[in-house]
């Protein structure tokens, strides 16, 4: 009688295995449908929106490529950095005088401009590995405020290097891309799609989808494959990922050098979207690549959810695009009054809404959006 209960008991777990099997299959094409029709509107958006809208969706997606490698870094290999605006220098630095052919008088080395930008990545991915013996050896707060110390080397190099970067008066100006004939910086456009003329901002905005949407998929491959496993090892703990045969040190030094990598990349979107202008901060306080930029980044992977890309994009456009969406909505032209003191300018509004999100996220839901997400998911497949 045992000998014939035994399969009878075990029968039902094939079953349920098979399927969810289904049920992941059943959903591929769903996302795979949701991938298109995602890009189909990022193809047409240009066509039907206006230019200051399109002004608005690349500086996001420039953050949201920004905030992709950091909450890599923070929510799944859990290294806090602080240093992100000064990795959004080096790669704006790099590629300026890459592709620069130093007929303006500062170091330019004349590289394609293609070549130029992976240069630019790539060094940015390298100066965050150079990072590695001290992120090897610090964790937590100590590691945050380390690393708070490279924007203020960052601030203090670019204002001893005005060969290299500018002067902080009138900084110096960075080559547009140039692929295959192709000027993504071109002013005065002479193709037209369904009549309307594909200038500089309509181009910007086609190439920043898709180094958005390369920079996604890139992360969301690393995540699922053995980089992101040997990552969440480390964040989970440290001790047991050493049993496990997994690098401490190395993966840390990993995390570091693709999160700046992606920064860096971000730091390239950010000279194009000021046309081509790179500048010094005068502050280190205050400016482009300036400390309140990197606790900004900080409030998009909080807001957004540490550990999740979509959560990324999402504070992205909360953090960097309200102050620009604002005004729009408000004055209809986009742009911004002068305000001081207490006035409610798009930026202050902006520092409110994303100062109460971190404090409510902290204390209701540390998972950010992207756990309120998942929550709301479940429930709906519960019901």
């Amino acid at each position: 009688m045992s000998d014939t209960s035994a399969p009878a008991t075990a029968s039902p777990t094939p079953t349920s295995t098979a399927i969810d099997f289904g049920g992941a299959r059943r959903a591929r094409p769903l996302r795979w449908a949701g991938f298109l029709l995602l890009a189909v509107v990022m193809f047409l958006a240009p066509i039907y929106l206006p230019g200051q809208y399109l002004t608005v969706g690349t500086w996001v997606m420039t953050g949201a490529v920004g905030a992709m490698g950091l909450t890599m870094l923070i929510g799944q290999a859990g290294q806090l950095s602080l240093a992100h605006s000064f990795f959004l220098l080096v790669g704006g630095v790099s590629y300026a005088v890459l592709s620069g052919d130093g007929s303006d008088g500062f170091v330019g080395l004349h590289l394609p401009t293609f070549l130029a930008l992976v240069l630019a990545v790539a060094i940015s991915g390298l100066v965050g590995a150079a990072f590695a013996p001290v992120s090897g050896r610090l964790s937590g707060i100590y590691l945050g405020v380390a690393s708070l110390s490279l924007v203020f080397l960052g601030w203090w190099l670019a204002r001893s290097l005005p060969s290299l970067v500018g002067p902080t008066s009138s900084g110096r100006q960075a080559n547009d891309l140039h692929l295959f004939g192709f000027n993504f910086g071109e002013k005065s456009p002479s193709l037209y799609i369904l009549d309307v003329p594909i200038g500089q901002n309509e181009r910007l905005w086609w190439l920043y989808a898709v180094l958005a949407a390369i920079a996604y998929a890139v992360a969301r491959g690393a995540l699922r494959g053995r980089i992101g496993r040997a990552w969440r090892a480390v964040r989970d703990n440290e001790a047991a990922a050493t049993v496990m045969g997994v690098s401490v040190v190395r993966q840390k030094a990993v995390a570091f050098a693709v999160s700046s990598a992606y920064a860096g990349l971000a730091g390239v979107m950010v000279v194009w979207w000021y046309d081509g202008l790179l500048k010094p901060d005068e502050a280190a306080d205050a400016g482009t690549y300036s400390t309140t930029v990197a606790i900004a980044y900080l409030a998009m992977v909080v807001i957004g959810g540490r550990g999740s890309l979509g959560g990324a994009i999402l504070g992205s456009g909360i953090v960097f695009g309200l102050p620009l969406v604002i005004p729009l909505l408000t004055q209809g032209d986009g742009s911004a009054t002068a305000v001081s003191g207490t006035d409610f300018s798009p930026v202050v509004v902006t520092n409110l809404v994303y100062g109460a999100l971190v404090v409510l996220i902290i204390l209701f839901e540390p998972g950010g959006f992207a756990g309120i997400g998942r929550k709301l998911v479940a429930r709906l497949h519960r019901s």
